[in-house]
């Protein structure tokens, strides 16, 4: 019995279940005492996104060796190419299911929060977006000066690293998601737009299942190996992502249990699982690109016309890759995009975020999920080199 509570997904789950059934008999006193909970538990969690980014990232790009660099250009077009194939998906669905649906919402029927009486801000030492530009430059240049105790120092930071994920992370997320999910319930988030949130929800999960599809089979396909031995690994990091809506906040998890695939290169997994999990946001992307339709069409009656998504997709790839790995964070580095190529006013950007919101949970999902089929790319795609540099050294040795 203590085996089985000590397991990541039930826990994570019983904390989901406790939060709903909190929040559905909480008071707005309850609530309030909540309220600071989650928030002091966020600014942990937060805090310790871009170290472990560094002490990741850094020292698995000097893993690379001679690679390093080819491995960081090949990760970002994977992951804008992905990002632009989700958000087509999404406006390809968009297009042919939103006018036989009724998508309007219901107003007002939720809850308002009460201000927070205690508030405790525990502010990064670096930027997320920093601290993976530092990761780039400091590992490269590491390996180009052959800087050898820095690099050791580096191995070294990176298993304090590991352990702050162990003692400090992971221990505290089912408490982060109980408190989200007692949050929601109480704001009657699920509730209030059960219609909206079922109508446009079974559309975005179909898409998503089929781009998750799509790229595990695609791993599995070009590096010759099993992807459900990677895939079945995301049970924690999935239910993580579903309480917090934040990949950045599913790192920790996600780098826990993916050591435990047996088809994933140290090296590469090390380096990819942290980067993807910052860069690449296919969920979020198409979840924007099917709402930008469908809220057009509940304002005005019509949607963007081809050529404005045709211009609008490349662009919108380009932002998943910077966007941050915080709740909403695609949306809200779109929303100027959104304005500008597709013309919604801030009429429509509003009623965007309100429904993003049901939704987000379910993106996220998908992009922290998504980072191991890419992972699982980089590695036959490691694998590959190593064997033809291999066959190329044996091809050279000088026959006696």
């Amino acid at each position: 019995m203590k085996k089985f509570f000590s397991n990541n997904s039930v826990r994570l789950f019983l904390a989901a279940v406790a939060g709903l059934l909190i929040g559905e008999y909480a008071t707005e006193g309850v609530i309030r005492v909540i309220l600071p909970i989650k928030h002091v538990l966020g600014q942990i969690i937060f805090f310790l996104i871009p170290l472990l980014i560094f002490g990741f990232i850094t020292p698995s790009i000097t893993r690379l060796k001679d690679h390093a660099s080819k491995f960081l250009g090949i990760s970002v077009a994977l992951a804008y190419l992905s990002c632009v194939g989700s958000a087509t998906l999404g406006a390809v669905a968009g297009y042919n299911l939103i006018p036989l649906i009724d998508i309007t919402p219901v107003e007002g029927a939720q809850k308002e929060l009460p201000e927070l009486f205690f508030r405790l801000d525990i502010p990064p030492v670096i930027g997320v977006l920093s601290a993976l530009v530092l990761s780039f430059f400091l590992g490269l240049s590491i390996l180009w000066t052959k800087a050898k105790r820095i690099e050791n120092a580096l191995y070294e930071f990176q298993g304090i690293v590991f352990v702050m994920v162990k003692k400090f992370l992971i221990p505290i997320l089912p408490f982060f998601v109980l408190t989200n999910f007692s949050v929601f319930s109480y704001q009657g988030i699920i509730q209030s737009r059960l219609v909206v949130f079922l109508a446009i929800l079974l559309i975005t999960l179909l898409c998503h299942i089929l781009w998750l599809t799509f790229l595990y089979g695609s791993a599995g396909i070009y590096s010759k190996k099993n992807p459900w031995q990677v895939l079945k690994y995301y049970g924690p990091v999935a239910l993580t992502s579903l309480g917090t809506q934040s990949s950045a906040a599913s790192l920790g998890i996600a780098i826990e249990e993916t050591r435990k695939s047996p088809v994933l290169k140290p090296e590469v997994r090390d380096f990819a699982i942290p980067l993807f999990s910052t860069i690449h946001f296919p969920g979020s992307i198409l979840d924007v690109s099917f709402l930008a339709l469908a809220v057009s069409q509940i304002l005005y009656g019509t949607m963007p016309a081809i050529e404005q998504i045709i211009l609008f997709i490349p662009l919108l790839g380009i932002f998943a890759v910077a966007a941050p790995g915080l709740p909403g964070g695609t949306l809200f580095i779109s929303l100027g995009l959104i304005h500008a190529v597709l013309g919604l006013d801030e009429a429509a950007t509003a009623l965007m975020i309100t429904i993003f919101a049901l939704l987000d949970s379910f993106g996220t999902t998908h992009n922290i999920t998504s980072a191991g089929a890419l992972s699982l790319i980089l590695s036959g795609y490691a694998e590959k080199k190593e064997a033809k540099s291999s066959s190329r050294a044996e091809a050279e040795k000088p026959i006696l």
